[in-house]
């Protein structure tokens, strides 16, 4: 069993373990017992009452969150023609076409948060699915990463766009701010979060569906939130 520091146990006594917090209050406890030298991501956990064997059950989708993440993220555009001259503009940070997944595969380069590709360039970046896979850098067109509207898309990750996606467990793990954000941007973020997630509800599952709601911070305990508040 996992041993916590002092600081930790400190933290996890100022939260009500039998208490289920309203989104609002769970915010300011965990502003509260925040303990660590660096800014601390915020992440709010989900666990769905779906069964992610199912196709028909996946849970997943994008969305901009009103505040962002606290950092523009590194955009690499693997586009060619015209489209090259637009994600420049758009402010993507990487562009190029057969150049860059060549440099990927053979230096292993990955000094960027998200990859942007136009459907004509899949058939180069497919072969990337091994090393960019793993690690959720693959572009999607159910995410919005494979389009032709590179500007659009370089802007809103830029904005602070997330993806979340149910795993295979049924849970949904995504960031929604820096500990250093106001509780009300905190808590902006989180509720746009959930929202989307009741959004998504696959009209095949049953029962309950937002079954437990977790808010915390990279190094702090976890605060419940009151799931029922956003059962649609």
């Amino acid at each position: 069993m996992k041993k916590h520091g002092k600081k930790y146990r400190a933290a996890a006594e100022k939260i009500d373990a039998g208490l289920k917090y309203s989104l609002e209050d769970a915010v300011k406890k965990l502003k509260e017992v925040a303990f660590a030298k660096f800014d601390e991501t915020v992440e709010l956990t989900m666990w769905l009452g779906v069964d992610p064997r199912k196709a028909d059950q996946l849970v997943r989708g994008t969305l901009v969150l009103p505040h962002g993440l606290g950092r523009s993220k590194k955009v690499l555009v693997i586009a060619q023609g015209e489209k090259i001259k637009e994600a420049e503009e758009a402010g993507a940070d990487y562009v190029g076409g057969e150049d860059m997944v060549n440099k990927i595969k053979s230096e292993n380069w990955l000094d960027f948060d998200a990859v942007v590709a136009t459907p004509d360039m899949m058939r180069l970046v497919g072969g990337l699915g091994k090393v960019l896979g793993p690690r959720g850098l693959m572009p999607n067109p159910k995410t919005g990463t494979v389009t032709f509207d590179v500007k659009t898309a370089v802007k809103e990750t830029k904005a602070g766009k997330v993806e979340y996606r149910v795993d295979k467990t049924g849970v949904i793990h995504t960031a929604v701010g820096k500990v250093s954000f106001d509780a009300e941007k905190i808590t902006e973020n989180a509720r746009a979060l959930i929202e989307a997630v009741v959004k998504a509800k696959p009209s095949t599952a049953k029962g309950k569906y937002m079954k437990k709601v977790n808010i915390a911070s990279t190094m702090s305990p976890g605060v419940l939130l009151d799931e029922g508040a956003f059962a649609k």
